[in-house]
């Protein structure tokens, strides 16, 4: 049996992404203080900066960003924020692309899966219980110990796949 619960989907169109970063934020914000956590201004900052779109971003492009500002940023701090962020829950690395993405549900448990578009960049998150457990059910038959688990898929998203029709590429 799959429980599939769509985290966050891929924009549509009429999309209001200046609401989904404020929720996000404000998510953010709320947690930290039930937590007694710290989100300074630069971890909120870079939270901003990742939720400026469903496409995934390097953290060298978070520090790019962060260089308008008067005060300079150093990788290894923007490093640490990436890290504060991730282990609240409110960012997700993409290994393969070495790049992060907000995370739709922060207090989620679990395993994720993310679907990538290969042509616009954009990711989907979505949580399919069944998927891990079967992921995790192989592992341990190959007496193989899993430390973390995210899968991800590369294909098209809905948006790419009448451009690449329409150049003639399947």
């Amino acid at each position: 049996m799959s429980t599939l619960h769509v985290v966050s989907p891929f924009p549509r169109s009429n999309h209001s992404h200046a609401r989904c970063q404020a929720s996000a934020l404000a998510c953010a914000e709320r947690t930290c203080a039930e937590r007694g956590s710290r989100l300074t201004a630069l971890r909120r900052r870079v939270l901003e900066l990742v939720w400026r779109s469903h496409e995934p971003i390097k953290a060298y492009e978070i520090l790019d960003r962060l260089h308008n500002k008067p005060r300079r940023a150093a990788p290894p701090t923007v490093y640490r924020a990436l890290d504060f962020l991730r282990r609240e829950g409110f960012v997700h690395k993409i290994e393969s692309m070495n790049a992060y993405m907000g995370c739709g549900a922060p207090g989620h448990t679990g395993a994720a899966q993310f679907l990538i578009c290969r042509l616009c960049g954009m990711a989907a998150e979505i949580a399919d219980a069944g998927v891990s457990l079967r992921l995790g059910k192989r592992a341990r038959e190959l007496d193989f110990t899993v430390d973390a688990q995210t899968t991800e898929i590369h294909g098209l998203c809905a948006g790419c796949r009448p451009a690449r029709r329409k150049r003639g590429q399947t």
